[in-house]
């Protein structure tokens, strides 16, 4: 079945669909023989395809991971700024992931890798609205930034809104939100009068981190990848 190129690239795990896009407007991707183009399609099954002269392979099968971030990582592949990467953590998996949406250096939980890059394109995209869950702790004044949080808001000329807020302790919050906007419960936080101290993901649709531990991973079960194909496809 023929297919965009740079699906079809971001899907075999050589880079991200953007990168793609990069290499062919740089004229290094091939089919049959002659440089491709950037909107052009190919069926990697019939059409030989290269990248800098190598042969595009197909994976077997996609690989799904469920990494518990810890704090002090930034969520790339690799930093020109030295600083540790989440692919540092999962070098061990076997094969190249990448992270799915992101997770700021100061917060920790669960980050999907994979090299799947039609899943990491439904899952990342506004349209499918995958529900992430956070638990927050927080300074300040929690009571008066309840209502606030609760409602929809303008931050730096940006919409936010969260789905659900409410109070697990004194000073701790559950924040879920479906938008993904960069550093958005930070902000809506700041917001609101109250500042974040530790921020953890334990949610992302219907997976849940449960007891994994910091800083290490594991495959996703086959009932886990079920509901997460099931999330997308709603």
């Amino acid at each position: 079945m023929e297919e965009r190129i740079q699906k079809i690239l971001s899907g075999a795990g050589i880079c991200s669909r953007r990168k793609a896009e990069e290499y062919l407007n740089a004229g290094r991707v091939q089919v049959n023989g002659r440089v491709a183009a950037l909107g052009e399609k190919a069926d990697p099954q019939r059409d030989h395809i290269q990248v800098d002269g190598v042969a595009l392979t197909q994976p077997r099968r996609h690989t799904y991971l469920m990494l518990h971030k810890p704090r002090g990582y930034v969520t790339t592949l690799s930093d020109e700024k030295g600083r540790k990467t989440v692919a540092q953590l999962v070098a061990d998996c076997g094969v190249r992931v990448w992270p799915v949406g992101r997770l700021d250096m100061d917060s920790e939980g669960l980050l999907l890798l994979t090299d799947d890059g039609d899943l990491t394109h439904k899952l990342t995209h506004p349209s499918h609205e995958v529900r992430k869950e956070y638990h927050v702790q927080v300074t300040g004044d929690v009571a008066a930034a309840l209502p606030v949080l609760s409602k929809p808001m303008v931050v730096d000329g940006e919409d936010m809104v969260a789905d659900e807020v409410e109070p697990l302790g004194p000073q701790k919050l559950k924040i879920v939100i479906h938008q993904g906007k960069n550093r958005q419960v930070r902000r809506m936080c700041a917001a609101a009068g109250v500042t974040v101290t530790r921020l953890v993901r334990v949610r992302e649709g219907n997976l849940r981190l449960g007891n994994l531990k910091r800083g290490t991973w594991r495959t996703l079960t086959a009932g886990e990848m079920q509901e997460l194909f099931h999330e997308i496809c709603k």
